[in-house]
């Protein structure tokens, strides 16, 4: 009676049949079976796994990493496992920082600035019963001080808000997700700790979920996107997810709606700027979740195939799969540029009885809307808003490229992201790819070729007035003075004077100032000189 009872609470059933599948069964895969390469284990991720052994505690590389190493793959990012708490585990590290409420973990950091590498370290986790945990009413921000002194907490709808409740290895590879990320990798002895049969699964090219999938969605929704995300990062090597974890997604995708904004703005990045955009976006529309995870996603699939924001999704994945640095800011001024652009039409041309106005407030008053309806209000969006904002307003100055213009322009902080976001316009046909060159040059070359980049424009738009000069003309009336006739003919063009025109017209502000309102241009006596220089001084001053 007391061993059954104790079965019980260990969730195991007279035949041992629940407790197999729950906790699973703990099978050490040799090198020789597994036939890892050691080679491609991060030598900071072998030192802390090392320094935590040497300390008398158990820890492995853990999740993604093994999965990737099993497949030949060199990870990108290496996490480790332990039974250390996180107290003991920051006290063995000199730059090591305790960070999280919901799963408290461990950053070990290895050098600095933008070269830096962090090795997250976490704490074997018990498996618990919700039904015996903490709840609460509201969520994770409602619920806040509630939260502060609880170790396992769950809400009404029995969504994990607390889980640092320690525990043994075999209980935490339980509460792991996928069966090919709940395994365990000693890099000193080189063996593989499976309890679920990880491998096999990685053999079958098969993505599973450990336990009944429709249970663990409710216990995290997010583990929907983090389905979405692997079964797209794995797509390219063969793996297809298992019939079970896929059915219930969709009717799931519903309980996303209570998972703070912030969190699924920041899942919403991991989907887009892994280096899988393009096949996420595949498995979206496989998975049935074209709309309903995000509103800002929804948005992306649904411009996916427009030839601009399918050239823009292409070059992220392209700049990750390179180990270049990709910026959220980009990508979603790509997504949003066609609202931006329309917005920005439509003010300057005055629809639906609006007053027009000139076309550099009508930017800023395009890009104010778009934000208001697109963004929302998400952790970061400062920053973001700040960064998108600079992109979008740089792109009518790139049509200046007289005087000083071009050289404040290239100094300006966000010029590299604005350029390859016009680059991408041009590829598309949007702007001219003459343009786009020629500004590729420009911010490359030394003072002398740009020079004889300035002087090539001016001499292109001297032409351009000598053409329209030749075409035919209204006859003057007749007996009009002579003089006068010469000094209409002589009136500087629009390509003579572009910059002060455009400053003027409130098309283009000195060094990227707010527009003043539109002047009437003076008639001016005729000037020597190149008239282009002249215009770029009205801006650059």
């Amino acid at each position: 009676m007391i061993k059954k009872f104790i079965d019980k609470l260990l969730g195991k059933s007279a035949g041992g049949a629940q407790g197999k599948s729950r906790f699973g069964k703990r099978q050490e895969v040799p090198a020789e079976v597994h036939k890892i390469d050691p080679a491609l284990v991060d030598e900071r991720a072998k030192n802390v796994v090392t320094t935590l052994q040497q300390a008398g505690y158990e820890a492995y590389v853990v999740g993604g990493a093994v999965r990737d190493l099993l497949l030949g793959l060199r990870p990108k990012d290496f996490d480790v496992a332990t039974n250390a708490t996180p107290e003991q585990v920051k006290s063995l590290f000199r730059r090591a920082f305790i960070i999280g409420r919901r799963f408290r973990i461990v950053h070990v950091v290895y050098g600095r600035g933008r070269e830096h590498e962090v090795i997250e370290v976490s704490t074997f986790r018990a498996y618990m019963d919700n039904a015996a945990a903490e709840q609460v009413a509201g969520n994770e921000r409602t619920s806040k001080g509630e939260l502060a002194s609880m170790k396992h907490a769950v809400d009404a709808s029995g969504r994990v808000l607390r889980d640092n409740v320690w525990g043994p290895q075999e209980e935490d590879a339980a509460r792991r997700d996928f069966t090919v990320n709940a395994m365990y990798y000693d890099p000193a002895n080189q063996i593989v700790v499976d309890y679920h049969n990880g491998i096999k699964d990685a053999q079958k090219l098969t993505l599973r979920m450990i336990g009944d999938p429709a249970t663990r969605y409710r216990e995290d929704p997010v583990r929907i996107i983090r389905a979405i995300r692997f079964s797209a990062k794995l797509a390219a090597l063969g793996f297809k997810m298992e019939a079970k974890t896929a059915a219930p997604l969709v009717e799931s995708s519903k309980l996303l709606a209570d998972v703070p904004q912030s969190r699924l703005f920041d899942e919403m990045l991991k989907l887009l700027q892994t280096g899988h955009a393009i096949a996420t976006v595949e498995q979206l529309r496989k998975l049935g979740l074209v709309t309903g995870i995000y509103p800002l996603l929804d948005v992306v699939v649904e411009r996916a195939d427009s030839p601009f924001v399918k050239a823009a999704l292409q070059d992220t994945d392209r700049r990750v799969g390179e180990g270049k640095p990709v910026a959220p800011s980009f990508l979603l001024a790509c997504v949003l540029w066609a609202d931006v652009r329309d917005g920005w039409a439509q003010r300057i041309e005055g629809r639906h009885g609006q007053r027009p106005q000139p076309p550099f407030p009508a930017l800023q008053d395009a890009i104010d809307d778009v934000f208001n309806a697109r963004i929302g209000d998400v952790s970061g969006r400062g920053k973001l808003a700040g960064d998108m904002r600079e992109i979008w307003m740089m792109q009518p100055r790139f049509d200046k490229r007289t005087g000083s213009t071009p050289y404040s322009l290239v100094e300006q902080a966000r010029f590299r992201a604005a350029f390859d976001f016009m680059r991408l316009r041009a590829d598309v046909g949007e702007v001219s790819e003459a343009i786009a060159e020629w500004w590729q040059e420009f911010s490359t070359a030394d003072d002398v070729r740009r020079q004889d980049l300035l002087e090539q424009v001016r001499d292109e738009q001297k032409t351009r007035q000598r053409v329209r000069t030749r075409d035919p003309v209204a006859p003057k009336p007749r007996g009009e003075p002579a003089a006068r006739q010469r000094l209409a003919d002589a009136e500087p063009r629009q390509d003579d004077d572009e910059a002060e025109a455009e400053v003027e017209a409130g098309a283009v502000p000195p060094d990227g100032e707010a527009a003043a309102p539109r002047k009437r241009r003076r008639r001016r006596k005729p000037r020597t000189g190149g008239g282009g220089e002249g215009g770029g001084s009205a801006e650059g001053a």
